[in-house]
């Protein structure tokens, strides 16, 4: 059985993390859906409401987990037993930094493989961070996160979609 690790802060999850979830499914029997406890993100929501809204953004997909880890990532990958990390790639300015952590990680656990997978084009530009910049103005984000996200959003910020 393969089991692949996609680890992340999902502050919170959108459409393309839910897309690199899709592709991932293809690829292995189960996959973990690993959402990282602290980070230097200062994330807005806490561990727990992430993990219910990707709970609740994939409620119609098998052979996934999703739960919280805290530590190095291989360390998890090792605890589950997985065979690779799965990372998305939207741009050439995620390479840089996903390919040091990669080449890290190996150091660190060299049976850990890492695959970068590249999002459907309509989802390389989603950044979690330009998603919360425009629900802080109130913009409607339907289109880039799952409803339930997009609602809760606009409920931590309290304004109405323009």
């Amino acid at each position: 059985m393969k089991t692949l690790v996609f680890p992340g802060t999902f502050d919170p999850i959108t459409n393309g993390h839910i897309d690199i979830i899709m592709r991932s499914l293809r690829l292995c029997d189960h996959l973990y859906v690993a959402i990282a406890k602290s980070s230097r993100k200062q994330p807005i929501f806490p561990i727990e409401e992430r993990i219910e809204l990707a709970c609740l953004a994939t409620k119609k997909l098998t052979n996934i987990t999703i739960e919280a880890f805290d530590g190095l990532v291989v360390s998890y990958v090792e605890q589950k037993e997985a065979h690779a990390v799965i990372r998305g790639l939207r741009a050439s300015s995620d390479f840089e930094y996903e390919l040091q952590m990669a080449m890290i990680n190996r150091k660190i656990h060299p049976d850990i493989e890492t695959l970068f997978l590249i999002p459907n084009e309509e989802y390389s530009y989603l950044t979690s961070s330009s998603i919360k910049e425009l629900a802080t103005f109130g913009a409607d984000v339907k289109r880039f996160v799952p409803s339930d996200v997009a609602d809760r959003l606009l409920e931590r910020y309290k304004k109405t979609p323009s």
